[in-house]
């Protein structure tokens, strides 16, 4: 059922539609390097060949999980003799470019720039750290997308009714109803949809002499399904990312559900565990220190439970997480202390701070003047110092007004604007 042509794409319409640069380059002529990126099955060899047939360009594929330097040069030795031979340009399609190592990308550039081959790299990872900087420069991206449950549909209703190269000449019925569900199932891969699809056809049962499809054969075939998560990859980063920043919203419907897609996807519960303590300080801190504590009280109930018990603990931290009041105000504080340590390099410990165990030490001044402050008023020591000299009056912990942090904010304003006398509001 692979596409014969252009028209036959489903899908892409932003890269193939009629006014868009892939379209352009293709109808003056112009077909230049290029990189596609995308999840799998939404069509990168399929676009390659079809860019070939339609550019005229002789089609050659290697797979970087499988070829070496070797197949490279193999792969441009024949492209250089069909070009010299013939005057017939080659499209070098590299499926998984990102498995290449820097030394065979690189391998790639003198042919690019020479006109000996067009370029045409595959890859599922972002190329913006798999692929070399030098062969980025010398091919534009295109990023394929996901397919579209109607896009999908299409595609099931089209390898039904063909004849030729689908199920029509064998018969098989399928309810609209369950060509929805296998679309929405599929996960946005077309390649997955139609093995689908195969396998269940396979099974099919005999109703009334007619092979049907029925929803007991398909979900036979979609028992296993796991939705799209790739782990180390972008699907993984992108998840993670969107549960932090769920968390951090306040949507706790948005971080169960990543929470939940991550989990579906095989992600190691341990980690999902480690990045909610993260979580429970970065974006929690001090506006509900409860969060920190039931975070780590999460993980060591999984490790007491282990999956799939184990696994609702955590999610209850990250409900209570996405409710709790916000503050980033001690994770700011932590990166302005940490930027002034590097900047201002080792300053002294004032004297009056300093340790004074023995005899010397008291004769040169450590310690001299400290003020205890459990002797003093409200037991603080109003007009005090404790950073270096060079920093005295540097804030790095701004509370906020939310949570308990807008009692420790109208203490903290209290005793430094009334030297120590005013009444202690976080008690």
């Amino acid at each position: 059922m692979r596409p014969r042509g252009l028209a036959d794409m489903v899908g892409q319409a932003h890269v193939l539609g009629e006014g868009k640069p892939l379209r352009r380059a293709l109808a003056a002529g112009r077909l230049h390097s290029m990189i596609l990126w995308g999840p799998p099955g939404t069509g990168k060899t399929t676009l390659a060949r079809l860019l070939a047939g339609e550019a005229g360009h002789r089609f050659r594929q290697i797979s970087a999980v499988m070829a070496g330097v070797k197949d490279i040069r193999a792969a441009v030795a024949d492209a250089r003799a069909a070009l010299d031979a013939d005057n017939a340009p080659t499209l070098l399609f590299i499926d998984e470019v990102h498995r290449f190592n820097k030394a065979q990308q690189d391998g790639l550039l003198p042919f690019v720039e020479d006109g000996t081959l067009v370029l045409v790299g595959a890859t599922t990872e972002n190329p913006s750290f798999e692929v070399n900087n030098a062969l980025l420069s010398r091919s534009r991206t295109y990023v394929l997308r996901s397919l579209t449950a109607a896009d999908l549909r299409h595609l099931i209703d089209r390898a039904l009714a063909d004849d030729e190269r689908g199920l029509g000449a064998s018969g098989v019925a399928m309810a609209p109803t369950l060509r929805d569900q296998l679309a929405e199932r599929a996960d946005g891969d077309a390649r997955r949809a139609l093995n689908l699809l195969e396998l269940a056809a396979d099974i099919a049962t005999d109703v009334d002499g007619v092979l049907t499809i029925t929803e007991t054969d398909l979900m036979e075939v979609l028992r296993e399904g796991l939705r799209r998560f790739d782990k180390g990859g972008d699907a993984f980063y992108d998840q993670i990312s969107a549960l932090h920043k769920s968390v951090r919203g306040t949507d706790p419907d948005a971080a169960i559900y990543w929470f939940c897609r991550m989990i579906d996807g095989g992600c190691d519960p341990r980690y999902l565990a480690r990045r909610v303590v993260r979580m429970a300080s970065e974006d929690i801190g001090n506006a509900d220190p409860r969060g920190l504590r039931l975070a780590l009280d999460a993980c060591e109930t999984y490790e007491r439970l282990g999956s799939p018990e184990g696994e609702l603990a955590i999610a209850q931290a990250v409900i209570f997480l996405a409710c709790a009041a916000k503050s980033n105000a001690v994770y700011n504080a932590y990166k302005a202390g940490l930027r002034d340590t590097r900047e201002h390099g080792s300053l002294e410990v004032p004297m009056h701070l300093r340790n004074a165990p023995t005899g010397l030490m008291k004769d040169l001044g450590h310690g001299a003047g400290y003020r205890y402050a459990h002797n003093e008023p409200d037991a603080y020591a109003a007009g005090e110092t404790y950073l270096p000299d060079r920093l005295i009056g540097t804030r790095y912990y701004e509370p906020t007004e939310r949570g308990l942090e807008g009692r420790i904010r109208a203490k903290l304003a209290a005793l430094h604007g009334q030297g120590g006398t005013g009444e202690d509001k976080a008690d």
